[in-house]
């Protein structure tokens, strides 16, 4: 089986090495095309007006000046010749990707063009908490990801669908299962502005986020849920996005 990780932290990120070491469980044949820089946050996004930069950092190991869309299509269909990968992951990433966290991350948006080139594809993530948010607890991940892998891959995973894992925060023995889940909801409050001045009194911005609002109780079944009480979460995304029930009725209504 031939694997193709990726990651949005970067090449040199701890997690990108996680994630090799689950790859490395699963096959031998492993090749890692990441992103020269942090691309946390750029979604889906495609270098359309930059040329891309590729540098060889070792063996099989690359690294790209752009996003990770950027760096599957490089990998799939420059870097590993005629022999598409077999599987994609993306990941690990520092931090958990769960509920409106898909809309906005890179490690998702890795894993989504793993599937529409039609390959089966992960993304990974580990949860870190307040007291391990500076070490993160990457033998969570390391444990239980090889057998997830394993089992959904041996099961198969529709043409037109991702599997998001999160790992939770804590460590492997507390650990109290596996959920598979659905995409949850936060409080839409959770988004921030912060505003601050430079040097020369001028303001400028960064996004934040408010954590009393994130600590909202999720609703059962969904990721959110699982992490919280914590189980690894597993969820099936679909590529396709259409709301079917409500494509009935705005049928009906625009007749």
């Amino acid at each position: 089986m031939r694997i193709l990780c990726t990651n949005d932290d970067g090449i040199h990120a701890p997690g990108l090495k996680v994630l090799e070491e689950i790859a490395r469980a699963l096959s031998d044949d492993v090749w890692v095309v990441a992103p020269e820089l942090d691309q946390s946050g750029v979604s889906h996004s495609l270098s359309l007006n930059d040329p891309l930069r590729l540098r060889e950092v070792g063996p099989r190991h690359f690294a790209v000046r752009g996003t990770p869309t950027d760096c599957v299509i490089m990998g799939a269909r420059h870097i590993l010749g005629a022999k598409l990968p077999d599987v994609v992951l993306s990941g690990v990433n520092k931090g958990r990707n769960v509920a409106e966290d898909v809309v906005y991350s890179g490690t998702i948006a890795g894993a989504l063009e793993g599937t529409i080139l039609g390959l089966p594809s992960f993304a990974l993530s580990q949860e870190f908490s307040v007291e391990t948010r500076d070490r993160p607890l990457w033998d969570t991940a390391r444990k239980f990801g090889p057998d997830i892998l394993r089992k959904v891959i041996a099961a198969g995973i529709p043409k037109d669908t991702v599997i998001n894992v999160n790992f939770p925060a804590c460590a492997p023995e507390d650990v109290l299962g596996i959920r598979v889940t659905r995409q949850g909801k936060r409080n839409l409050g959770f988004l921030r502005i912060d505003e601050r001045r430079d040097g020369r009194g001028n303001p400028y911005f960064w996004i934040g986020f408010e954590r009393t609002a994130m600590m909202d109780t999720p609703a059962d079944g969904t990721d959110l849920a699982a992490l919280r009480e914590r189980y690894v979460s597993v969820t099936p995304l679909r590529l396709d996005r259409t709301n079917e029930a409500f494509s009935e009725a705005l049928s009906a209504t625009l007749k």
